[in-house]
């Protein structure tokens, strides 16, 4: 297997793709907590509280920080073909808005990386976060769940900003980036497919009216 340049940011939380030659294949994984001037992040904080994740906090993970290399020779022997590398944004940029994060990496590694995806999963995020309060910062109402603090109402309005952070980040990419690194960037939307159970008409639009609701009132937005 070919060598890549190293890069300084082994960790992974805000997306970019790294090609092995060929397509598509992804596997995904953790993390360095509080390592290389790193700040706290929501994860950091929700794992940490006690009962969260089974009386455990997640701070070592599959470790892939410090075994990356290791990681990335297993995948190649497995005939891994596409590796999904993140960028923390806690650690690049501990204070700082999205835009300025996406600004950075285009500016530190588009030379190197030519498909970016901006965010992964707000329709999955905000439903487990806002709605089932499952993901951090844990927020539920009623019938959805039964959380302190949280109204489940406010979750489109969350997948709104998440867009708008989207949307500013490829305007960046297009106007600034596009034109010398000829690179591609997108966002990644969680598909939840859903089938009729009969071939009756009704069956048919319950199929659709799921996958309207999971899938198709985010991506028709674009």
């Amino acid at each position: 297997m070919k060598k890549k340049k190293e890069t300084t940011l082994k960790d992974h939380n805000s997306q970019m793709v790294s090609s092995l030659e060929q397509p598509l294949l992804l596997l995904c994984i953790p993390r360095a907590y509080l390592e290389d001037d790193k700040t706290l992040n929501n994860w950091d904080v929700f794992t940490h509280r006690k009962g969260n994740i089974n009386e455990e906090n997640g701070d070592v993970a599959d470790d892939h920080y410090h075994r990356y290399l290791e990681d990335i020779e297993i995948m190649h022997s497995l005939g891994v073909n596409a590796y999904r590398f993140s960028i923390s944004w806690a650690r690049v940029l501990p204070r700082e808005d999205f835009l300025h994060l996406a600004e950075t990496c285009f500016k530190s590694f588009g030379d190197r990386v030519k498909y970016w995806i901006t965010i992964t999963g707000p329709n999955l995020f905000t439903d487990m976060a806002y709605i089932r309060g499952k993901y951090p910062p844990a927020r539920c109402s009623v019938p959805f769940g039964n959380c302190s603090v949280g109204n489940s109402d406010m979750a489109p309005l969350v997948v709104m900003h998440m867009l708008l952070a989207h949307a500013k980040a490829v305007k960046i990419y297009r106007e600034h980036f596009l034109a010398k690194q000829g690179g591609v960037i997108g966002i990644v939307v969680c598909v939840f497919m859903n089938e009729p159970m009969t071939e009756s008409e009704l069956d048919w639009e319950a199929a659709n009216q799921a996958l309207a609701f999971n899938v198709a009132w985010l991506v028709l937005t674009f």
